[in-house]
């Protein structure tokens, strides 16, 4: 199926932010130009000190001399996988979403080649991966339980590439949905524990 529409689509609909607001980390939701567009996904090191072995979109902190939310994404995705910046055609961002720790994250949207070469830094990222637009699109809401001290809670997330996508990366892709693609995908803050059934 051509599915090229969906970047006809993203291009149409997403734009930069008039009234703009340097965040305190910024990710880049980049997507293939192709007939199945596809979204770069990585998984972090496990072994780094936030978010360790969980999937993400490249990107990271401001740096002081960092002069725009653009540029800590381009910069940081550059860190991570070695993506040529020149390689990105930047179509807009989304709102602005608050990660576990508090600190406000921007995601910035752009297409990049289907053949773009790239290579995992390998001390924060230990996979580079993508995953089709339309099946995240389709993928249901599945429980991933997150264990705290006193209790477990259960997060919708979507299975992909034999990878969980849960907490800000998954609702940034709602986020690129609802705002670039107008469809509003059912995604509750919680869900209910898996029932498990006795055979």
């Amino acid at each position: 199926m051509d599915n090229r529409f969906l970047t006809q689509k993203l291009q149409q609909s997403l734009r930069f932010s008039k009234r703009i607001y340097p965040a305190q980390a910024a990710v880049l939701i980049a997507i293939t130009d192709e007939q199945d567009p596809k979204v770069l996904l990585t998984r972090r090191s496990a072994y780094m000190n936030n978010h360790a072995g969980e999937v993400s979109f490249p990107g990271g902190k401001r740096d002081p001399n960092d002069t725009s939310n653009i540029v800590v994404a381009l910069r940081e995705a550059q860190e991570e996988t070695a993506l040529n910046p020149f390689d990105v055609r930047l179509l807009g961002d989304l709102p602005m979403q608050k990660a576990r720790n508090g600190m406000l994250v921007k995601p910035v949207v752009g297409l990049i080649p289907p053949e773009v070469q790239l290579v995992a830094q390998p001390s924060e990222i230990d996979r580079i991966f993508f995953a089709s637009l339309q099946k995240l699109m389709d993928a249901p809401p599945i429980p991933y339980e997150v264990r705290y001290a006193h209790q477990s809670l259960y997060f919708p997330s979507m299975r992909v590439e034999n990878e969980i996508v849960w907490g800000l990366t998954a609702r940034m892709l709602v986020s690129l949905f609802q705002y670039g693609l107008d469809y509003k995908k059912d995604w509750p803050f919680l869900v209910n524990s898996p029932v498990f059934k006795i055979r």
